[in-house]
């Protein structure tokens, strides 16, 4: 039986022979101590060779794969895997944790890394995206992750000399990292033609940009930048695993068993090859080297370590070594010396000196070794191999004896008898041989009983015995040597076994837990006189039971080390160590045991700190010795707080059920009451289950909790305030030490912490995301700063946070048990308890992780449940109260003594300066001196004590105290029966506050004409409560069993109480004593009701679905009422008392005659006209309107009308009382809704004169009072309700502009596809014909022709090497607002296009741009902070929120300087779509097109993410913050405006009340600006302008602007404030407004653009002007004085932009779009010269030769040619009816080629005037016509066509040219084809769904530009006929470069966007001759 506790042994980890050189690299180091540290299964070791002594660290739960050393070379860093795997940092002198990192990677962790101040730790995953995290990792704090590679990466290292960037390296690819705010951006490093594409295994970083790379082919890469510049070949004949970098240069070790060491500049220094040396062997192989000084520590694959001295480097010394590859099963121990013997996979067989720690002989056999024994004599060593052979031999010398084959599957366990005559052999076959030893082992007998292979072997120890287990857990028995099998029971009986090593048996029958068959316990031995016993199983953990152990789950202590499997474990010859030795980490495990004896004087071995308790936490199955739990705390235990619902998931619901019921639109909706409520006085405390939840405040005030309020309770005043923030119920609430801010914990599906300040009631801050189900402890540290928490899930997960900043800190699992309190140690902050069922913990921070040690009882007490905690008055003491009434006293983690308290549990604990304070079950507060010496006095709580003053009466002597306070002289005291008491030091009990107790409450009614009502619960009490300012119990009396319902007679005088057990009974209103009583039914009693007037009837209704109708002056039953099918909910009767009406449970409404019962039929007209007496009844159609859009998940349990019949009240399951407009008809009525209560409001009734409401609370037993406020009265108040759930279904105004920018969907670049619907093969695929044309090298011929007519520019021909960017004609002003700002007193705009920033002077006209964006910016925002001058916040479009480089961004920028200050990657997917600056800078606000539209808030300096919450479930426009402000904005959107405040890391929204004006109703609001006093102006979609205050509509603006306020500017400095809107301009108003600051009168500018509507999207204003940004792509400066126009930038409107043509002489160019407008630019003068408005979209544009005629071809089919000096038309044609795809004028001005989309080119003959008769055209085109160019002679024509082939054709007849020699010779004029084998080049290896679009050949003909639909522009050398030619890429354009043109003389390149409407010019950069 004594195996009910863990033995009182223990053992301790030895020493580990072995390494972990497989699998893993760079894992051996020196530590500054000159000590060696390295990793081996899951322990760190830390080796001295000077003392030959180890340290380890035990900090992993699974095998080590990585490691770094900080530079300063004491602390070290080591990843593991498993499927959470953490990251420790550890310190390797103490082997102490430091730090715990952890929650980002799955799988494992692969490499570790410092950076140089060690500051930062970079890790690397094992997941599919091989994630890279970086660490600030003291606080445990992830800084920045992003998906690594595709592949496995090796290796990463900071670099050294640059700061914030770092190199990986892996499978195929190396990458150069930069961080930036939390952005790592990778680039890939190029390979180029220096070096093979290969796999890289290891790196180091050098000066001047230089990386150092070992490659698998033993080539060294060395890097400049990302570009490889050098290899250092064969530097290794294999792949270089390792590389070290130290002061005097760099050390490198391969798998050829090479170590070379090189100078800082990689010159060769020293080879030093290990396979040569002596300890050297053929396929030596290394994986980790270290240089210091002269000192070489390598590390090999097959687990050894050597130490080389450079110059002794043939003597390596091998200081460690351990079995390689392969599994390690076979273990012996010597039987008479302290030897232990292992064999392995790897073949050999090895013995350790147990007492030297070292190997002292090795043999290598022939097969795997799979198990051993040494004969009793210990000159025989037998080993059974893997292949069914075993070999015996002589331990002296290791030579063979006799090697035997007689089995063909592997030998699993062999062993000799005790005698040492035979040795029996157990296969795999499932038999056993057994062999004699004299004989030269002659087989002598056969064991044949088994089915399943042989696992374990015993002998007897008379030797005629054996026992085997096998397979199938089956134990059998043999007589030896025969082998017969011993069936009959008696006779094994007696049988004494030599050793126990067997995993089934009656002895060891407790090894196994209770309820499991699992077969996972690899190995057992018994140590007989130590009365212990050892396993070793499948999960790497080595147990300590006591021996024997008889009944399944035994205790026992445990301890891990091993990583998965240990294979074997054997107690040494005398017992005093343990072996153990693990299967796949390949190492040995030597244990010192030490018995109990030794343990008293060994203290010191307290429990090591380890993540997993070494104690048993396992195994606590049935505790014998453990009392009884308390019934209290057994009650407590088994509270669960889970929730069908929680409120998080109402927006899903609602959304769910909207979904379903789109298709039953309702009538229009009423709108909401005009009075509301306000919370009044709540009459409840919550003490059944919590504890220490009562407190004075700093001005003396009590704070405490019910329900889902936080109450602060005035006793002078006996008022009560509210903190309502909570929505369910609150479990815990801890005081900040200066006691002015109160810490409350709920319970939710992610439930929330809040910090509120007991003066303002505002939260402070609010801690989400840690904690599931509910947090059922707080804790604040002594300096105030932090806070602790404790959850209630599963794992009672802990967590530290730093509360202000809203950051967690650290985080742990509690334990399994329920955990009732944590406290901050008071003088150490990272220190804190744990208390709950059966334990206490003592945790320490340790970075983002928490160590805990269990409390140490030792002999002096047993684990018992704690139920509270303090510390002492040193940091090392503390005390804990028990539930059996003790306080433990602790010292550090041990239990020094313990004291008698209580009868019963201590439920309460407080530290005093001088002692403390308890309380307990026994209803008894007692004062202790300051050591629990003495107990100074104690105060019993009885009602004899209770004051005259109390506001209530006490029900019970001594009541069970859960929370105790003292304070202001007085002691403050809280029940589990819901009382909370203030005793006086002298005795005098006052009664404060008190509720029902714990059981459910129904019943409700309130006094026909005094404000007083009855309440009557389960918890069998009636009582009366006042609710008039005296607030107290009146009376209470106790019944027999609990009710459900009560009721006053209409006379007031008596109360009618129904009972659970199906009785009722009627009592004196006043005195509360029996009038008479009833009991007719057997279920509970529902609802009683008095008939009104005389009240001559009681109605009485019943859960068995009958209503009773008697007499009450007769007390007779005088009638039933039947034909209810479900139990009844609701009872009302008429103004005349002759009809009830009745709800049941099935959602009947039944209506019943009194006094018979006769059921009617009402029609429900006619339900309506009948005037009842009062109304709780929650069906019909007068209240449809009250079950809300998910009405299947909750029900509404009650409901009441006012007198007036006017308002409903109502109460649901979800904790919401509302209030609806009476009569409530059609579906989801609208309402205000009011949270206090947490789970189900069972009943509601407004007071005799409606002036109050009261509401009971079902589950929370509490009873609240509500201040009916009439409609006229409104004080503004926080805690006014919210707006009812569904939106109102009238639309909220229509716009194109908005409908077009709600649903624009943005793709990134790397997605785009074509923009032209080419098909067909793509030229880079096609298959080539060779030509007949090719001619040898050298010919006689003429020479070809140019390609190319060339015009001479420059006598010599200077290629182009590369193109800048010098203007952008463009502004995105079409689905973006608040884009452009003033910068420098006005002296530059800032704005944005395609993605690009720009910076344009407003004199010049020259811009400067911003190009690190890799895709479309979507808003931009300028920081007005005079600390952060000129600093811009830009968001960019983006995929997946994946953190990696295509995952939307914000770059925060310098504008002048255009450095890049930040980038912050987004959880937004889809992309950013706006961005806002707090008042101090230093915060940014940006908000996701994601479908939840985030809203996230970023610390932009860090990179670190404050809050994140979904916005809206529409779309939402624009958010900003107050600009006064760092914690309040605004967002607004699609039917809503959301009033915001950041608290800690939480944000908390209000809706706008719209409610507070008649007919006002919310629409879709466009653009947000501010006003002081908490004004927010709203600019909406129908022109209004909104003007609230708080959160609420005051007033609106009607009709600011004729139509949608797209745009609103509030002027910092004197307040004004800017409109901007969407208007027709007329002499009176304008599209541009300047409003005072109230928005009461204003000023109106026109824009001078000659647009019939103006629609600005951005306005600003400087000093003196107003910057409009419009739809239509202007940028506008409009002056305030004199209202005069500037256009500053002019951009196309609608693209794509596809005509684009440069002038043959001059620097113009003409561009041709969408929008119908054909533009001429002047790149000199950067502005616009001039516009056409065609009418229709234009499609493509062309000059003449001279340049003075331009051609036209429109979306329409028809053409036109413009004179240039006049713009008159010359002429115009349509001969097709689709769009012109490209025109051209021949080189001699004659003809006109006109090609389009109807696979057609149309030539017309210039010289015979403005006829334009067409004279011919090209047949068989086969498919769209893309691109024409004219041969220089005039003759030819080249078409592209869209179906990736090119053209030629004879000019003008249009016949094809199919003659390739004809076609070689031609000279063309220009060349815009992107087809043929000249440029076949350009076309790239992705572009499977994207095409190149245009091309054009430099004048000079050696250069080419591309555009495709990627946005690239590249640059080529022409002609390009090689596939995948090198090039130059240009980025800046959205997808799609639609056109583009060189200018004359090959000065710029003008490139036209697709999707973005913007022309882009470049400068050229030309060669240098």
């Amino acid at each position: 039986m004594a195996a009910r506790s863990a033995p009182n042994c223990h053992l301790r980890l030895e020493w580990v022979y072995g390494y972990r050189g497989h699998q893993c690299r760079n894992n051996l180091y020196y530590t500054a101590a000159k000590e060696i540290v390295y990793f081996v299964a899951g322990v760190g070791v830390v080796y001295s060779p000077r003392e030959h002594r180890q340290k380890f660290y035990r900090g992993h739960s699974d095998d080590i794969i990585s490691l770094a050393l900080h530079p300063e070379r004491v602390l070290v860093a080591t990843g593991q895997v498993g499927k959470e795997p953490y990251i420790c940092v550890w310190d390797s002198y103490t082997v102490q944790t430091i730090s715990i990192l952890k929650d980002a990677h799955t799988h494992g962790i692969a490499c570790l890394a410092f950076d140089l101040d060690g500051q930062r730790l970079v890790s690397v995953g094992l997941d599919s995206k091989n994630a890279v995290c970086v660490w600030d990792w003291k606080r445990g704090k992830m800084l920045s992750m992003a998906p690594g590679h595709t592949d496995r990466i090796f290796d990463i290292s900071w670099d050294l000399y640059q700061p914030n960037k770092l190199v990986s390296c892996g499978v195929k690819h190396i990458k150069f990292w930069s961080l930036c705010g939390n952005a790592l951006t990778p680039k890939r490093g190029v390979f180029g033609k220096t070096g093979d594409l290969q796999t890289i295994l290891c790196l180091a970083c050098a000066r001047d940009e230089l990386t150092y790379s070992g490659a698998l082919n033993g080539d060294i890469y060395v890097w400049k930048g990302i570009n490889l510049i050098k290899t250092i070949q064969g530097a290794h004949t294999a792949g270089i695993f390792s590389m070290n970098a130290c002061e005097e240069g760099f050390a490198t070790g391969g798998r050829d068993g090479c170590i070379r060491l090189w100078d800082l500049t990689f010159k060769p220094i020293t080879v030093i090859d290990l396979r040569e040396t002596d300890q050297g062997y053929k396929g030596l192989s290394v994986r980790s080297v270290c240089w210091r000084g002269d000192h070489i520590l390598v590390g090999t694959q097959d687990s050894e370590i050597f130490e080389i001295v450079v110059h002794e480097r043939n003597k390596p010394f091998l200081i460690m070594q351990g079995h390689c590859e392969g599994e390690l099963w076979a273990l012996a121990v010597h039987p008479t010396k302290p030897l232990a013997v292992t064999g392995s996979d790897d073949r050999s067989v090895r013995i350790w000196s147990l007492i030297d720690h070292a190997l002292i002989a090795r043999c290598n056999m022939e097969e795997p070794i799979r198990c051993a024994a040494v004969n009793v004599d210990g000159i025989h060593l037998a080993l059974g191999m893997k292949d069914g052979s075993f070999t015996v031999l002589r331990v002296r010398d290791m030579t063979e004896v006799v090697h035997i084959k007689d089995r063909k599957e592997a030998i699993h366990e062999l062993k000799y008898s005790p005698d040492g005559t035979y040795l029996a052999v157990g296969c795999n076959d499932s038999s056993v041989d057994i062999y004699g030893v004299a004989q030269r082992y002659k087989k002598f007998g056969e064991c044949v009983g088994s089915l399943s292979f042989i696992t374990h072997l015993d002998w007897s120890s008379d030797s005629r015995y054996l026992q085997t287990n096998d397979g199938n857990g089956k134990r059998l028995f043999y007589r030896m040597p025969g082998g017969k099998e011993v069936t009959n029971k008696e006779e094994i009986k007696g049988v004494h076994w030599a050793s126990w090593t067997c995993v089934s048996g009656l002895e060891v029958n407790g090894i196994w837990p209770k309820y499991s068959d699992i077969n996972d316990i690899n190995s057992v031995d018994g140590n007989y006189i130590g009365q212990v016993l050892v396993t070793a199983d499948d999960y790497g953990i080595i147990k300590l039971f006591r021996y024997p152990c008889l009944r399944k789950g035994a205790k026992f202590k445990k301890y891990i080390g091993h990583s998965a499997h240990v294979t074997n474990i054997r107690w040494s010859h005398d017992y005093q160590w343990v072996i153990s030795i693990g299967g796949a980490d390949h190492s040995v495990f030597q244990w010192k045991f030490i018995p109990e004896r030794k343990l008293k004087d060994a203290l010191h071995i307290a429990p090591q700190e380890s993540l997993a308790d070494s104690n048993s936490d396992e195994s606590d199955s049935d505790l014998s010795d453990v009392p009884e739990l308390d019934s209290e705390i057994e009650q407590e235990t088994q509270l669960t707080y889970r929730r069908q619902v929680y409120k998080e998931d109402l927006p899903q619901l609602k959304e769910q059920y909207k979904e379903r019921q789109k298709g039953s639109t309702s009538k229009r909706r009423e709108r909401a009451p005009g009075n509301s409520l306000r919370l009044h006085f709540v009459h409840g405390y919550r003490g059944y289950d919590c504890r220490s939840n009562l407190f004075y405040t700093q001005i003396g005030e009590i704070v405490y909790h019910v329900a889902a309020v936080g109450v602060i309770y005035n006793r002078q005043q006996n008022t009560q305030r509210f903190y309502l923030g909570h929505d369910d119920d609150i479990l815990c609430l801890a005081l900040h030490p200066l006691k002015d801010y109160v810490a409350t914990g709920q319970v939710g599906r992610d439930p929330s912490i809040h910090i509120w300040d007991t003066e303002t009631i505002k939260p402070l801050s609010v801690l989400k995301g840690c904690h599931q189900y509910g947090v059922c402890a707080v804790d604040f540290s002594a300096d105030g700063k932090r806070l602790a928490s404790v959850g209630i899930d599963d794992s009672h997960t802990i967590v530290l946070w730093d509360w202000k900043k809203g950051e967690k800190l650290s985080v742990a699992r509690g334990s399994k048990d329920k955990i009732f309190v944590v406290k901050m140690n008071p003088y150490v902050p990272d220190k804190l308890i744990t208390a709950g069922i059966k334990h206490v913990k003592f945790w320490r921070r340790a970075g983002g992780g928490l160590i805990g040690r269990k409390g140490y009882v030792g002999t002096l007490g047993k684990n018992d449940t704690m139920m509270c905690a303090v510390y002492g008055w040193t940091e090392e003491m503390a005390f804990s109260g028990t539930s059996t009434g003790d306080v433990c006293i602790w010292r550090d983690v041990f239990l020094v003594k313990t004291v008698k308290a209580h009868d019963g549990p201590v439920f309460s604990m407080h530290a005093l300066e001088k002692g403390f304070v308890t309380g307990g079950k026994d209803g008894v507060v007692a004062l202790w001196d300051d050591s629990f010496e003495r107990c100074l006095k104690t105060y019993a709580i009885k009602r004899a004590a209770l004051a005259p003053g109390s506001k209530g009466l006490l029900l019970e002597d001594n009541p069970s105290i859960r929370a105790i306070s003292l304070g202001h002289g007085h002691i403050l005291v809280g029940t589990k029966n819901g009382e909370i008491l203030e005793v006086d030091k002298s005795g005098p009990i006052t009664l404060l506050v008190q509720g029902h107790m714990e059981g459910e409450v129904w019943g409700l009614a309130t006094h026909p004409y005094l404000p007083i009502c009855a309440t009557v619960s389960d918890d069998k009490t009636l009582r009366i409560w006042d609710l008039s300012p005296s607030h107290c119990m009146l009376a209470v009396r106790k019944l027999k069993k609990g009710g459900r319902c009560c009721c006053f007679s209409p006379d007031g005088k008596a109360l009618a109480v129904g009972l659970n057990d199906g009785s009722f009974l009627m009592a004196n209103a006043d005195t509360l004593e029996d009038l008479v009583s009833f009991h007719h039914r057997k279920d509970i009693i529902s609802d009683i009701r008095f008939s009104p007037g005389s009240g001559k009837y009681l109605a009485v209704a019943s859960h068995d679905s009958f209503i009773d109708i008697y007499n009450v002056m007769s007390s007779k039953r005088v009638g039933i009422c039947k034909g209810a099918t479900s139990y009844i909910t609701h009872v009302d009767w008429d103004i005349r008392g002759k009809l009830l009406q009745v709800n049941t449970g099935a959602k009947e409404q039944l209506f019943f005659e009194a006094p018979r019962g006769k059921k009617q039929t009402i029609p429900s007209v006619e339900v309506e006209k009948i005037c009842w007496a009062s109304w709780t009844s929650v069906l019909g159609l007068c209240c449809e309107g009250i079950w809300p859009v998910i009405g299947e998940v909750t029900d509404i349990t009650a409901s009441c009308l006012t007198s007036d019949k006017m308002v409903l009240a109502t109460g649901d399951d979800l904790g919401f009382v509302k209030l609806f407009r009476y009569p409530a008809k059609g579906k989801f009525g609208k309402f205000k809704r009011y949270v206090a209560h947490s789970t189900h409001v069972t009943n509601v009734r407004w007071t005799y004169d409606d002036s109050m409401l009261v509401t009971l609370g079902g589950a929370d037993m509490s009873l609240m009072v509500w201040t009916n406020e009439m409609e006229g009265y409104r004080e503004k108040r926080p805690c006014d309700s919210e707006e009812s759930d569904t939106d109102s279904e009238e639309d909220g105004g229509y716009d194109s502009d908005v409908t077009r920018e709600n649903e624009i969907s943005y793709t990134i670049r790397a997605l785009s596809t074509n923009i032209r619907p080419m098909f067909g093969v793509k030229p880079h695929l096609q298959q080539k014909e060779p030509s007949v044309d090719e001619r040898p090298p050298v010919s006689r011929a003429p020479p070809r022709p140019e390609k190319l007519q060339t015009n001479n520019v420059g006598k010599k021909k200077r290629p182009i090497e590369d193109l800048v960017l010098e203007l952008v004609f463009g502004y995105r002003g079409r689905d973006c607002r608040n884009n452009v700002h003033y910068l420098n007193d006005g002296d530059d705009i800032i704005y944005h296009t395609a993605s690009i920033g720009i910076l344009h002077n407003v004199a010049t006209g020259t811009q400067s741009f911003y190009q690190e964006h890799n895709d479309d910016i979507l808003c931009l925002t300028v920081n007005q902070h005079p600390k952060f001058i000129n600093v811009v916040a830009t968001g960019q479009v983006g995929d997946l929120a994946d953190m990696s480089a295509t995952a939307p961004s914000i770059h925060i920028w310098d504008a002048m300087n255009k450095q890049t200050l930040s980038i912050l990657r987004c959880y937004h997917s889809k992309g950013v779509c706006s961005v806002s600056f707090s008042a101090t800078g230093k915060l940014l606000l940006s908000v996701g097109l994601d479908p939840e539209h985030t809203i996230t808030i970023w610390r932009w300096q860090e990179g670190a993410k404050i809050a994140s919450r979904a916005g809206h479930n529409r779309r939402i426009f624009v958010a900003e913050f107050r600009p006064d402000s760092d914690s309040q904005f605004v967002s607004v959107g699609v039917k809503h405006v959301k009033f915001w405040t950041l608290a800690g890391r939480a944000l908390l929204s209000k809706k706008g009340l719209v409610s507070t004006l008649e007919d006002a109703r919310m629409q879709t609001m466009l653009a947000v600006a501010f006003g002081a006093n908490n004004l927010t102006f709203t600019g909406t979609i129908s022109g209004d302008v909104c003007v609230w205050k708080d959160h609420i509509l005051c007033r609106t603006v009607a009709r600011a602007h004729n139509g949608p306020v797209f745009a609103m500017f509030t002027t910092l400095r004197d307040g004004l404030i800017v409109t901007g809107g969407k208007e027709r301009p007329s002499r009176e108003g304008g599209a541009v407004k300047l409003w005072d600051q109230e928005l009461r009168r204003c000023r109106a500018f026109r824009l001078d653009t000659g647009q019939a509507t103006d629609c600005v999207r951005s306005v600003c204003r400087g000093k003196g002007k107003i910057l409009v940004g419009t739809r239509s792509a202007e940028i506008i400066e409009v002056g305030e004085k004199n209202a005069a126009c500037n256009i500053l930038v002019n951009g196309h409107v609608d693209g794509p932009i596809w005509g684009l043509v440069t002038h043959p002489s001059r620097d113009f160019f003409l561009s041709a779009a969408e929008d119908g407008t054909v533009r001429l630019w002047d790149i000199a003068d950067k502005k616009m010269l001039n516009k056409v408005n065609l009418g229709h979209a234009a499609r493509t544009v062309c000059y003449s030769p001279e340049g003075d005629m331009v051609a036209i071809g429109m979306k329409n089919g028809e053409f036109i040619i413009l004179l240039v000096s006049s713009l008159k038309i010359w002429g115009k044609k349509r001969d097709r009816r689709c769009s012109i795809h490209d025109i051209r004028f021949s080189p001699d001005s004659r003809f006109l080629a006109v090609g389009s989309s109807e696979n057609s080119v149309d030539f017309y003959d210039l010289t015979l005037g403005p006829t334009l008769n067409r004279i011919s055209y090209c047949r068989d085109i086969p498919s769209f016509v893309i691109q024409m160019d004219f041969s220089a002679d005039s003759r030819y024509l080249q078409v592209s066509t869209g179906c990736y082939k090119r053209h030629v054709y004879e000019v003008p007849s249009g016949k094809p040219v199919l003659d390739q020699a004809t076609m070689d010779r031609i000279t063309w004029a220009t060349w815009t084809s992107i087809l043929g084998d000249e440029v076949l080049g350009i076309w790239s290896r992705h572009a499977e769904k994207a095409n190149v679009n245009c091309a054009c050949v430099s004048h000079s003909g050696i250069s080419l530009v591309t555009g495709d639909d990627f946005g690239m522009v590249k640059l080529f050398d022409f002609p390009c006929p090689e596939k995948f030619a090198k090039h130059k890429r240009f980025l800046g354009h959205s997808p799609h470069v639609t056109n583009i043109r060189f200018t004359s003389g090959d000065r710029h390149v003008v490139s036209a966007g697709g999707d973005d409407c913007s022309l882009f010019v470049w400068k050229c950069v030309h060669m240098p001759h």
